[in-house]
């Protein structure tokens, strides 16, 4: 075995760097994997193990390459996690307990302007009424209630309703917790009534107020949909953004272009690098004398640091320019700038500074995309095909050009699976849009911006200006366009961890091998899609506060339970559920019988029927009624306790449940219960006593319906105290089908 694998080796050569870094990059995996600290020692204890035991395993000069493979994917392996596991100790800040309204005093450190939503939200350095320590909160305050004072540096006063920052909604959705634990937040919500400011800014300036701003002159200058796309590849601020602009540069696959990331880096890079070269090259005494690439790099390195920390320096502007330096430093020394040793190092520091960036699809998109082209182009069919030849200019311009799609069509295809899993869902045109979109932005609508703003100074900037709003409006037509074309999204439902881990997996071995060795990737890629595409939705989906419920396969449409405040469950439940209608309310749908406190609907599937109670009013009902419905019931779905006295035949998904499990999806068919908890472990960010809302065994809500004669005590679940997991959902052949 160790001879064929040095044999394998030696065959085929290949950068060891990048795997290092891969290695490294499966250490965070791991620690975000693995469900708490007993794991995660364990975890260090392995790779420390396999290291000391690396010569047992390959003695020196016998197996020098399974020795070094072995050394050095252990040592990166623990490093991995032991630098997320040491960050998370660092910056992590405990949440708030409970849902409270108090009195907050703190220091504003940032805003945001989200004029698209009609307010603003502020970041406070505040003490909270009641706690001993200041914490880092994110509050919301409406449009009209904005003052010229509340600015970054100001230390205000007011009444918020706080809440602690939340976990998934449903298996799989996004943990915003997670998000904020790394942030150092340890609250969110809104500002009710006035805000007093206590002491106003100082005089300081900040690149905040820089940012704001530009932000604002940019509006100024060149007002609706256009205006606010200019705002933000100018200063980095998406507030003033359309939501219906957003959804449709999104189902285009053109969100890409609204975050300031790698092309909007490399386009500013680029111009003043090239620029500075032709304009020096103008003086020949200066040309003579200097080197102008130094010289060009070190201009387009200054002004692309200044661009990241004007814009805010978001992590991902952050990785684009330090990728972007790697590439100037390979043209200064004369080395080739497209390579995946150039890449494994830019992924290296992002992931030291920031590891949590690793977990998030980002991360994953954007080096994704740039390993994808530089495989691509160092493939030998490729050189072949892009090799200088005696031909006509429309021949080349004919074959980059097709070359430019089959990377655009090679790009789509590896950011598919990554979008599937966080976002659950993938566009097909992306590919198409992106070769118009990204030229026009690159060279039209990026340099008329920065040229409108030099010819501001003067007052001389409105014919950029117009080429500016010219080019965003071609853009904003060609997102809407591309995103009403039939089949233009593909909705699927949540995909399972491993699911996604053997496909990126496979993507990394057709990125990181060369030579056809690197084909072996297909077969993780194929049988991940193959599994994935068996794949069903779930039939219930049940928020973790017990007042949002889907119910799926009766029909285009979703049914709900309750229509909801804002979009944002709307949405959560349409993504898990892999749909790409609209909702229906269940009240509406001809199947389900309903009053003021319950809803009743029989499900059909498998050939079996199965009975559903939903709770969904707050008034008193009588014991006996509700003991008598629940012994009816399949599944009973409450977002308040339930007394002992309700006993469903399979299952009782009430508060005190929900408050244990978090959301949950139902898959009648097969049986399978998968919950927010079963993957969340005893992470930091976990509140540990009733990690999804008031702590287990705590007194009835205020607003228990049921009558409760039992005083309020927590109602197990339908079988007897069993854990949900372990659940057989099966029907009840005394429920017919209708």
């Amino acid at each position: 075995m160790q001879r064929t694998i040095e044999q394998f080796v030696e065959g085929r050569p290949f950068e060891r760097g990048p795997w290092l870094v891969v290695g490294f990059g499966a250490g965070i995996a791991a620690w975000a994997i693995l469900p708490g600290p007993w794991q995660w020692c364990a975890f260090l204890a392995a790779c420390t193990a396999a290291a000391a035991l690396a010569p047992l395993f390959a003695p020196e000069g016998k197996g020098d390459h399974t020795r070094h493979a072995i050394w050095g994917m252990a040592l990166m392996l623990a490093a991995g996690c032991g630098v997320i596991w040491a960050k998370s100790v660092l910056v992590g800040r405990p949440a708030i307990a409970h849902r409270e309204v108090v009195m907050v005093n703190g220091r504003i450190v940032d805003r945001q302007d989200e004029g698209a939503e009609g307010r603003l939200r502020l970041v406070l350095l505040a003490r909270i009424e009641g706690e001993s320590q200041p914490t880092t909160i994110r509050v919301t305050l409406p449009e009209t209630s904005d003052q010229p004072q509340l600015v970054v540096g100001a230390m205000i006063a007011a009444r918020a309703r706080l809440v602690p920052p939340s976990p998934p909604m449903l298996p799989g959705g996004y943990d915003f917790a997670k998000t904020a634990w790394f942030q150092g937040i340890g609250a969110t919500g809104s500002i009710l009534g006035d805000v007093t400011v206590l002491s106003p800014a100082g005089p300081v300036p900040s690149l905040r107020r820089v940012q704001d701003a530009l932000a604002r002159h940019v509006l100024a200058q060149l007002g609706g949909s256009p205006g606010a796309i200019a705002a933000a590849l100018a200063s980095g601020d998406r507030g003033a953004i359309a939501r219906e602009d957003e959804d449709a540069m999104r189902d285009a696959g053109l969100t890409h272009l609204l975050s300031i990331s790698g092309l909007h880096v490399s386009a500013v890079i680029a111009g003043v690098y090239f620029l500075t070269i032709r304009l020096l090259g103008l003086f020949p005494w200066i040309a003579l004398r200097v080197r102008l690439p130094v010289v060009a790099a070190a201009a387009g390195a200054t002004t692309g640091i200044a661009y990241c920390l004007v814009t805010g320096s978001e992590v991902p502007t952050v990785r684009s320019v330090v990728g972007a330096l790697l590439v100037l430093g390979a043209l200064v020394l004369g080395r080739d700038p497209l390579s995946l040793r150039l890449l494994a190092v830019a992924a290296f520091f992002v992931m030291l500074f920031w590891p949590e960036a690793v977990l998030g699809p980002s991360f994953q998109m954007s080096f994704a995309s740039v390993m994808a082209i530089i495989a691509v182009h160092n493939a030998a069919p490729v050189k072949r095909f892009l090799a200088k030849r005696d031909e006509g200019r429309l021949m080349r311009l004919l074959r980059e050009t097709a070359m430019l799609l089959a990377s655009g069509v090679v790009i789509e295809l590896t950011l598919m699976p990554i979008a599937l899993f966080h976002f659950h869902r993938a566009g097909i045109y992306g590919a198409f849009a992106n070769l118009v979109a990204i030229p026009l932005t690159t060279f039209t609508t990026m340099p008329a911006i920065a040229l409108a703003l030099v010819l501001d100074l003067a007052g001389l900037g409105a014919p950029a200006w117009w080429v500016t709003g010219k080019s965003l409006e071609a853009l904003l037509w060609l997102a809407h366009i591309t995103a009403t074309m039939p089949g233009a999204v593909t909705m699927m439902p949540t995909m399972p961890g491993w699911i996604f881990g053997i496909m990126l997996a496979g993507l990394l071995w057709l990125g990181l091998w060369s030579g056809r060795v690197r084909l072996w990737g297909l077969l993780p890629v194929a049988l991940g899609c193959a599994v994935y595409a068996g794949e069903r939705a779930p039939d219930v989906l049940i928020s973790g506060d017990g007042r949002h419920v889907g119910l799926t396969g009766l029909g285009p449409d979703l049914v709900v339970l309750r229509p909801g405040r804002g979009g944002y469950a709307r949405e959560a439940l349409l993504e898990s559920a892999g749909m790409s209608g609209d909702v229906r309310l269940l009240e509406d749908w001809p199947g389900a019988r309903c009053n003021v406190a319950f809803c009743m609907v029989r499900l059909a599937r498998g050939g079996r029927s199965f009975a559903l109670l939903f709770a969904r009013g707050t008034g008193l009902v009588d014991i006996d009624q509700l003991e008598a419905a629940c012994a009816a019931s399949d599944i009973v779905v409450a977002d308040r306790r339930l007394p002992q006295a309700c006993r469903p035949r399979l299952l009782k998904a009430d508060l005190g449940l929900l408050e244990r499990t978090g959301g949950m999806t139902i898959d009648l068919v097969s049986g399978r219960i998968h919950t927010v908890a079963e993957n969340r472990g005893e992470h930091p960010w976990v509140q540990q006593a009733g990690i999804f809302g008031a702590p287990h065994g705590g007194p009835a809500v205020d607003r228990d319906g049921a009558g409760n004669r039992s005083g309020g005590r927590d109602g197990e679940n339908g079988a007897g105290g069993v854990d949900p997991d372990w659940i057989p959902v099966t029907p009840s052949p005394a429920v017919p089908v209708q």
